[in-house]
């Protein structure tokens, strides 16, 4: 991923402007939506494409006393950018670099039997305690350890390797399947059986720093799931996890990414006039057609050729036939702005924009991918490092 510390002095093809007074502002919001909980702040996948360095900093700045990645790699690149404190990841594969991870002072995450060993080995072989998560699958059926068995067996051989000083068994989490749809059955379900398997491993000794099952969603609407700990991923860039639960506005959250780019051209056709590959779009009469230097190969769904929205001019156009991997066209109506003018993809809708949020709708998906999908060729520019007049 391109980052850029601040505005460039050159204008850019496009830009993924990144405000991080606005994630300071969301992570505040949410640590007091979760008053008496911890705030994990997650940052995996480059946080949601907003880039993981700079924000993990401006989150920690903020409150957030845990980070959270999916892959080990991108909590050792963590590390290794200096940021301290607790950094916790889930996402494990045979063979991965355990003890990398204990000799950084990582949480890791172990759902079988299989991870168990593989950590203790690690942390043997490091002479370090390993922090280990214990994660309990209360119906995701994703990763976790199923009640039962399996879990009574993973617990007590947690418990006989922390009993060798091997391993430190610093929390009990799971993941919600549902949070996102108020009132479905598998909330109140999922909350009990996860009550249930934290109650059995604490009966059997376990004394977890922190229990957790919280993530955005569940953050924003379900405090008697906050336990210890909340772990906020798409409501820290402010965008709302689902459009049934609330927009943005409506819990406090501003929207850290605006993507725009500049007209790469502008100029006139006569009707019927075909509009890139295939002629799904064709003029119905005289117009400008306006080019925007941005494509799938950037992210923008390809989905959404033919409803995508942009803001050129002060005005909503949309896209005009399909998205080609580098560019896509806009039918400008007759307008004739310059070359070189401002296309706004989304941003937080102040300006009249589209958000992340109207882009999911036009391409049949969430908000999450739009975000989240926006490539390396596409330059990061950081707004608003500064807190108490201090560049961070």
């Amino acid at each position: 991923m391109t980052e850029t510390a601040s505005a460039p002095t050159a204008p850019l093809r496009a830009r993924a402007e990144i405000d991080l007074a606005a994630l300071r502002a969301n992570v505040r919001t949410l640590r007091a939506l979760a008053s008496g909980a911890q705030l994990m702040a997650v940052v995996k996948s480059e946080a949601y494409g907003h880039g993981a360095v700079r924000c993990a900093r401006a989150a920690v700045e903020a409150g957030a006393g845990w980070l959270g990645t999916a892959t080990p790699e991108e909590a050792l690149a963590l590390r290794r950018a200096g940021l301290p404190g607790r950094i916790m990841c889930w996402l494990w594969t045979p063979g991965g670099p355990w003890r990398e991870a204990v000799e950084a002072d990582i949480d890791v995450s172990v759902s079988g039997m299989w991870a168990l060993a593989e950590v203790t080995a690690a942390a043997r072989a490091a002479g370090v305690p390993a922090r280990v998560q214990l994660k309990a699958d209360t119906g995701l059926g994703r990763n976790g350890c199923q009640p039962g068995e399996d879990w009574a067996e993973l617990v007590a051989e947690a418990l006989r390797a922390e009993a060798d000083g091997v391993l430190r068994i610093t929390g009990l989490w799971s993941h919600f399947a549902c949070a996102d749809e108020p009132g479905h059955p598998s909330i109140a379900a999922q909350l009990a059986l996860f009550r249930e398997m934290v109650g059995y491993a604490e009966r059997q000794g376990v004394r977890p720093e922190v229990r957790h099952i919280a993530n955005s969603p569940a953050t924003l609407t379900l405090p008697d799931s906050h336990f210890d700990l909340v772990r906020t991923g798409i409501a820290l860039y402010g965008i709302s996890p689902s459009p049934e639960l609330g927009t943005s506005a409506d819990f406090g959250l501003r929207p850290v990414m605006t993507l725009s780019a500049n007209l790469a051209l502008v100029k006139h056709v006569p009707g019927g006039h075909g509009v890139s590959y295939g002629h799904h779009y064709v003029t119905s009469g005289r117009t400008t057609l306006g080019l925007v230097p941005l494509g799938y190969a950037d992210g923008i769904p390809r989905h959404a050729s033919g409803n995508g929205p942009v803001l050129v001019g002060g005005k909503w156009r949309t896209v005009a036939g399909r998205i080609a991997m580098d560019q896509f066209v806009v039918d400008l109506g007759g307008d004739e702005p310059p070359v070189g003018a401002e296309a706004v993809l989304f941003g937080p809708g102040d300006r009249g924009e589209p958000t992340a949020e109207d882009w999911a709708q036009a391409a049949g998906t969430i908000a999450y991918e739009i975000v989240t999908r926006i490539g390396t060729r596409v330059p990061r520019v950081y707004v608003n490092e500064q807190q108490d007049g201090v560049i961070r």
